[in-house]
């Protein structure tokens, strides 16, 4: 009876630690990114510059774990077809999402944008009922209501708005729920169900050749111009691995855990990440009206999706949404 109770408590130990884990470095890697474009001493303000540099990364390193050292298994089924009409739309999206999500931090604060980003799910529905993947419902309907009156009382409570920065980070959110519903495509019309590794290995390339163009004709000129080619490698490429450790924590936690433990440590990661930013950084001032506003918002889609998550006929529907690669943008959506 022993060895039974101690093997769940020791398989206890593991799935905390991977929750802990990817709390960790998804909260760890905005407020990283945050610094490295926001830092004079590391002096690299180019959000494009900073997400292609990501994208290149990975793809470099998907391509040596699964063909040069196979230590991780892409998923095999994808067809040229799948790829230009899917993975692609992904990619830009994804591209898109980065982007304005990373630029949204030179023009406001890590904790308000985290909060305009609890429009996300509305921005979702609304996208998947014009692909028909989504029924409109008057429970929907009200839920949706209420997240966006949350999302507009803690806008009201933000003490300096930036709208530039506004505009950005809901350019982003557009993004993101762009690419949830090809997602979602993907794998509901075509039948292709691909683990974040797989996701990653497919999707980052392609990615990085959509930031590519715009970087060239939009960052690289003021590059030059500044000459601010002399960046810190050493940092840069630090957190380019972080960026990617999350995408592998996040693999690690949809192996060993539900898809209603993850919604959960993603609410939690939400809260650190709005909490953390009032201390780490200056141009953070929380306010009453903030919070209450951001609470809202975020109590009414989740405790939605705890529901449908735990209910045993939904379950399998919610798996791939997380099998998403959940990377930072401001982001995952992770």
């Amino acid at each position: 009876m022993a060895d039974p109770q101690r093997k769940r408590v020791s398989e206890d130990m593991v799935t905390y630690s991977y929750l802990l884990l990817y709390i960790a470095l998804s909260s760890g890697q905005i407020f990283f990114n945050k610094w490295v474009l926001s830092s004079k001493d590391i002096n690299f303000p180019y959000p494009l510059g900073l997400t292609l540099l990501h994208m290149v990364f990975s793809s470099i390193l998907c391509f040596v774990l699964t063909k040069v050292l196979k230590i991780m298994k892409v998923e095999e089924g994808m067809t040229l077809d799948i790829y230009m009409s899917s993975v692609i739309p992904i990619g830009a999206m994804f591209a898109m999402t980065l982007w304005l999500g990373n630029t949204a931090y030179l023009y406001i604060s890590v904790s308000f944008a985290q909060m305009l980003k609890a429009i996300m799910p509305v921005a979702v529905f609304i996208l998947g009922v014009a692909a028909g993947l989504e029924v409109m419902s008057c429970r929907m309907l009200l839920i949706m209501s209420v997240i966006s009156f949350g999302v507009l009382v803690a806008s009201y409570g933000e003490i300096n708005i930036n709208w530039v920065g506004v505009v950005y980070q809901m350019g982003g959110v557009v993004g993101e729920a762009l690419r949830l519903i090809f997602m979602e495509i993907l794998v509901k019309r075509k039948g292709l169900k691909l683990n974040p590794i797989s996701v990653m290995y497919y999707v980052s390339p392609c990615s990085a050749l959509c930031l590519l163009i715009p970087w060239i004709f939009l960052e690289k000129p003021k590059m030059d111009e500044q000459r601010t080619w002399s960046f810190h490698p050493l940092i840069l490429t630090l957190n380019s691995l972080c960026t990617f450790a999350l995408n592998l924590s996040v693999f690690l936690v949809i192996q060993h855990t539900s898809a209603l433990t993850i919604r959960v440590a993603g609410v939690v990661k939400d809260w650190v990440v709005v909490l953390l930013s009032a201390l780490l950084f200056a141009d953070t001032k929380l306010t009453l009206i903030n919070l209450f506003g951001y609470a809202i918002g975020v109590a009414a889609y989740n405790n939605h999706k705890l529901k449908k998550a735990a209910s045993p006929e939904s379950s399998d529907e919610s798996q791939p949404t997380q099998s998403i690669p959940l990377i930072p943008s401001t982001n995952s959506n992770n």
